[in-house]
């Protein structure tokens, strides 16, 4: 349970980054890896290459959340 708390949290701080490439990609991977830790070490490297992936094959307008709270 506190595996998944962990990888829940890092996944919520890691969803706002990401207006260039580079951000999404490291962004998807820190996710995919946070997700994949369920599945032990394999999962997580598994998780964090997809992540990365996926991250640097979308667009900004596709992950825009709109204006960021602190601003």
């Amino acid at each position: 349970m506190r595996v998944i708390a962990i990888g829940m949290l890092a996944a919520m701080m890691l969803s706002g980054c990401g207006t260039a490439t580079g951000d999404r990609g490291l962004s998807g991977a820190g996710i995919g890896a946070g997700i994949g830790i369920i599945g032990g070490p394999p999962g997580m490297v598994v998780g964090g290459a997809v992540g990365a992936v996926a991250g640097m094959l979308s667009k900004p307008q596709q992950v825009n959340l709109g204006k960021p709270a602190w601003r």
